[in-house]
């Protein structure tokens, strides 16, 4: 995104959106929205959200996920008014309740630096919303977990498990 690593540009909360909305459009150029699964994490998580709510995505997948930054500044018990500290308010809780696509939270319960209770809650607002709890895992290291590794491929494979959060009845055989 604009301002990191060695791109260019100015970065604000709109840009972020805006950027990804451009990216997400170009990709739907190319492939059926049927077929697009959204991935975000930590930072990402509340952009990914965002866009999963403008769009109609496969699924969305949120890795360390964060509820909301005046949520997470507020855990760290800063006292200067949060105006002066957040550049932007990035409401993850909010747009998560726009999502209309299975979305799955995969969480350590070990994230020191974002609670895995903010996963917890962010799952629970989700419409079709699914918990994953990673057991030991922080918040920079979910892929050194194989169970990690088993549950992103149940996700992206196991159709029943995605047609369950669809909603959609299954035919018994």
């Amino acid at each position: 995104y604009r301002g990191f690593g060695k791109s260019s540009g100015r970065r604000t909360e709109t840009t972020l959106y805006n950027d990804a909305q451009t990216v997400y459009k170009w990709l739907s150029t190319q492939y059926p929205e049927d077929q697009i699964v959204l991935y975000g994490r930590s930072l990402g998580s509340g952009i990914a959200a965002r866009i999963a709510s403008w769009n109609k995505p496969k699924m969305l997948i949120l890795d360390s996920p964060y509820y909301s930054f005046f949520y997470q500044v507020r855990q760290y018990g800063f006292w200067l008014p949060l105006k002066w500290i957040l550049r932007y308010k990035i409401r993850t809780d909010f747009f998560i309740k726009k999502v209309e696509c299975p979305t799955f939270v995969l969480h350590g319960t070990k994230d020191r630096l974002i609670s895995f209770r903010q996963g917890q809650m962010l799952a629970g607002l989700a419409p079709r919303g699914e918990l994953i709890p990673i057991e030991s895992g922080g918040h920079n290291n979910l892929p050194d977990f194989p169970e990690y590794h088993d549950h992103l491929y149940d996700i992206l494979h196991d159709e029943a498990l995605y047609r369950r959060l669809r909603g959609e009845l299954m035919e018994v055989a």
